[in-house]
């Protein structure tokens, strides 16, 4: 990996946290079950299921490692499985892209204390105020802004493991990474890979480009091999398969929708075809055909 770029700022610490969240979530799990399932995947390393995206934590003598955190009021949920992996409370934070349901919790956790990684899109992202269609989403305030950005990626010697982060440049956003751990053979792909439970988005507004997101499932499986744990943004675990036929779709995605826009077709004739309609099997997914061959036609389109 090329030599990386770091960039250190300061942000507020200890700051106090109100029981209300705790209460509510404690009153919402009795009547729900668990707002978090965990799944261990290694002697120290293990993935969170919650409303937002999977988080993994790495855990051991030199600290607890938070990858993405949900949504705010997923905090204490979060910190409660956390202590039941028998794991510190967290010290290092690392955001895989920006979006809120990844990254929602930031400013309770770096109120904690905890260090937060990112890359330096994420951060500009996070301290400036953006648009996702006609909704604008405030500015983060300052203890939720990673105080550690990266340009191509980091690496952390922690609890007996390499982790590498790695940037995946215009993806799911201009600003993704993903997580591998080189000793657990396991990746975490962030929202760069959803796992049979919606066609893949596309932020364009964030700087998101299908061949981004078909790189970066490339770059995973040159790491991965057939025993690589694979942690999914969204969906239930996978492994090297589930990820080569997540590639293969968008190989054949992209196919289509090149020869249909060098053949004059408008995108509301490519949509007409259905060509995502193989995998486009979840009725309640939050992307579907249609909008996933929008975000592709729009991402070949001359920029």
């Amino acid at each position: 990996m090329r030599k990386l770029a770091l960039k250190i700022s300061v942000f507020a610490m200890m700051a106090g946290v109100s029981l209300a969240p705790h209460i509510a979530s404690a009153h919402q799990e009795k009547a729900q079950g668990p707002l978090i399932t965990t799944e261990k995947l290694s002697d120290n390393v293990a993935v969170l299921f919650g409303r937002g995206g999977n988080i993994a934590v790495s855990h051991g003598a030199d600290g607890t490692v938070l990858i993405d955190d949900q949504f705010a009021d997923m905090t204490d949920p979060i910190k409660k499985a956390v202590a039941d992996l028998g794991a510190d409370e967290v010290k290092y934070l690392i955001n895989t892209h920006w979006h809120g349901d990844h990254s929602g919790g930031n400013e309770n956790f770096g109120n904690a204390g905890a260090i937060i990684f990112a890359h330096e899109n994420v951060r500009i992202r996070m301290a400036n105020d953006q648009m996702r269609g006609e909704r604008v989403i405030a500015a983060s305030p300052k203890a939720a802004l990673p105080v550690i950005t990266y340009d191509d990626g980091i690496k952390l010697h922690l609890n007996d493991d390499v982790i590498h982060v790695i940037h995946m440049p215009d993806g799911h956003t201009d600003g993704d990474s993903i997580i591998y751990w080189e000793k657990a053979n396991i990746i975490h792909m962030g929202d760069l890979f959803f796992n049979k439970v919606t066609l893949p988005f596309i932020d364009l507004s964030s700087g998101g480009d299908v061949y981004g997101v078909l790189r970066a499932s490339e770059m995973a499986l040159q790491l991965a091999n057939d025993d690589t744990k694979i942690i999914p943004g969204h969906g239930p675990m996978a492994n090297k398969a589930d990820l080569q036929e997540y590639s293969a779709m968008l190989v054949s995605i992209i196919a289509v929708v090149t020869q249909q826009i060098a053949e004059g077709k408008s995108l509301k004739e490519i949509q007409e075809m259905k060509p995502a309609a193989k995998w486009d099997v979840n009725p309640n997914a939050f992307i579907k055909g249609d909008a996933f061959i929008e975000a592709v036609y729009k991402s070949l389109m001359p920029k």
